[in-house]
């Protein structure tokens, strides 16, 4: 453990960690942000400077070696004492600028961010943003990310979570799409009309359940994963879906169905970690983020 830790660069250790981890170097190189033959070079290279090998490969990707599982816990310590090495120097910050990295929904990013990152720039010209608009959920405590806003409250441990405001859910259509085929006056002619939906999630088939809507995947005759996708099908006329009422709000070429209908909210939850959450830029964005996600989604 000695030989790899005073000889192996950070670099190849994060390769290692995220084959072991992704079971794949294709799956490692998307968490990396890398190429997959990128990717295999830091792997042979970490195999040869210490001069074991560390995974078998097979048809379906790579698997540890008994040498692999010995060596991860080391690795993944490392991992730790990096995070937390960052975090530290990050703290010792005490003036307001750097840059702040921001996670959030796809839709949350395209729609209800863009215009309060707008005031924050006017207002602190020194704090640069990174805005990383994913559905996947990014490490904190890796610093992947510097506050994420998610729609679920983290349970990882030295985290500061805080819940802001819910998001209002409405079910929409383009008014082109109810021009040519009606509008429904009862739910049940609603559900007979053609739905835009996700393909292999199941989060709004759940909802929909939950409604009494007895509905499986095919219900849905044009289906993506991709909220802003899902959002740009309903808004062309592909058919009626569920979408957040502040996005559909600043769309005049599509209608809400059933106003009077409640539908479950999506409550947005401020994460980020202890140590992060006290650093002056960190803490501005924080607080600019809680006073205007309730204005935008009202």
């Amino acid at each position: 453990m000695d030989k790899m830790i005073t000889s192996v660069d950070w670099t190849l250790i994060r390769a290692f960690l995220a084959v072991a981890e992704q079971g794949s170097l294709s799956g490692a190189a998307r968490v990396l942000g890398s190429s997959q033959p990128t990717v295999g070079r830091q792997i042979r290279e970490v195999e040869e400077t210490l001069g074991v090998e560390l995974f078998q490969r097979h048809a379906k990707g790579l698997t540890l070696t008994e040498i692999g599982h010995a060596v991860l816990p080391s690795a993944q310590t490392m991992r730790d004492a990096a995070g937390q090495i960052n975090m530290i120097a990050a703290g010792q910050d005490r003036v307001p600028t750097g840059t702040v990295r921001l996670t959030a929904s796809v839709i949350v990013s395209h729609f209800v961010l863009p215009p309060i990152l707008a005031r924050l720039r006017a207002d602190e010209p020194g704090i640069q943003i990174e805005l990383e608009a994913t559905d996947s959920t990014d490490n904190l405590l890796f610093r992947e990310a510097d506050i994420a806003l998610r729609m679920y409250r983290p349970d990882q441990l030295d985290m500061v979570t805080r819940h802001v405001v819910d998001l209002p859910l409405g079910i929409y259509a383009a008014t082109s799409y109810l021009d040519r085929v009606g509008r429904p006056d009862t739910v049940t002619e609603m559900l007979e009309m053609d739905w835009v939906g996700y393909d292999r999630s199941d989060l709004m088939l759940r909802g929909m359940r939950e409604l009494g809507w007895p509905v499986d995947r095919n219900f849905f005759a044009t289906r993506t994963d991709d909220q802003a996708g899902n959002w740009r099908l309903i808004a062309a006329g592909c058919g009626i879906g569920i979408a957040q009422v502040a996005t559909a709000h600043t769309n005049p070429a599509v209608e809400r169905l059933f106003p009077d209908m409640e539908l479950p909210a999506l409550p947005i939850w401020l994460t980020a970690h202890e140590a992060m959450r006290k650093v002056p830029r960190v803490a501005r964005v924080w607080d600019m983020l809680v006073e205007e996600l309730p204005r935008a989604v009202s």
